[in-house]
């Protein structure tokens, strides 16, 4: 069963979910504001995700701009900055989708296609 990690008011996981509804495909919901992934998790669908750290920060939350994490991510161990991604779900880019086979962030429909077909 797929997992499917979002955020219920973020408009790009509304047309995430659309999708999967769409197409048919079986999930588990999880709200990230009231299920923050842990350490562990994170580490986990970052390591099978095969992207780089930084795709897993929303960038364009209001959270990561009053941080100012777009200076200091750069100079942060990665440990430290997957810590950080544990501490709060409003720094974690969403919607994530993840299998057994692989983790996708953010909604880029072919990628969805491409994963899912």
């Amino acid at each position: 069963m797929l997992k499917f990690i979002c955020y219920p008011k973020c408009t790009t996981c509304k047309k995430a979910q659309k999708w999967l509804d769409d197409n048919n495909i079986k999930y588990e919901i999880r709200d990230i504001k009231e299920e923050n992934p842990s350490l562990k998790e994170l580490c986990a669908w970052y390591k099978k995700s095969g992207l780089p750290l930084k795709k897993f920060f929303n960038t364009s939350g209001l959270l990561y701009k009053s941080m100012e994490l777009k200076v200091k991510l750069p100079e942060m161990p990665e440990a430290e900055q997957l810590k950080l991604l544990a501490s709060d779900g409003m720094l974690v880019k969403r919607p994530i989708l993840i299998s057994k086979d692989f983790v996708l962030v953010g909604f880029k429909e072919d990628e969805w296609i491409a994963a899912l077909k």
